[in-house]
């Protein structure tokens, strides 16, 4: 048990450092409500439109795609690492690994799903 004691104290100063700041944030605050501070807004631009807005199918689509070729890149660090005793094989493998994502982005782009019509 002696092992975790400094776990429990680092856990202790956190949930006290989050207590403590969160208090003062209530205390050194001005509570002026004005138009301006409770408007939406979106980077720093006015909203355009409602909430309600539909999106287009195409946006998700793109965004899921993106998504899906961005976690089979993370699949490259690994290979970066060992590149060296991968030797040949590894090469190879990686480039089959490419390969297959290329055809399929080349599929995809053929079909139109990266059109933004």
């Amino acid at each position: 048990m002696r092992e975790y004691i400094p776990l429990l104290m680092l856990m202790g100063f956190i949930v006290f450092n989050a207590i403590v700041m969160v208090a003062l944030s209530q205390i050194l605050s001005t509570r002026r409500r004005t138009a301006v501070k409770g408007a939406p807004y979106e980077s720093g631009m006015p909203a355009l439109g409602g909430t309600r807005a539909r999106f287009s199918v195409k946006f998700y689509l793109v965004a899921m795609l993106f998504i899906v070729f961005d976690i089979e890149m993370v699949f490259m660090i690994p290979w970066a690492v060992e590149f060296r005793q991968l030797g040949l094989f590894g090469l190879v493998e990686m480039g089959i690994f490419i390969l297959i994502l290329g055809v399929g982005l080349v599929y995809l782009w053929k079909r139109g799903a990266l059109e933004w019509d």
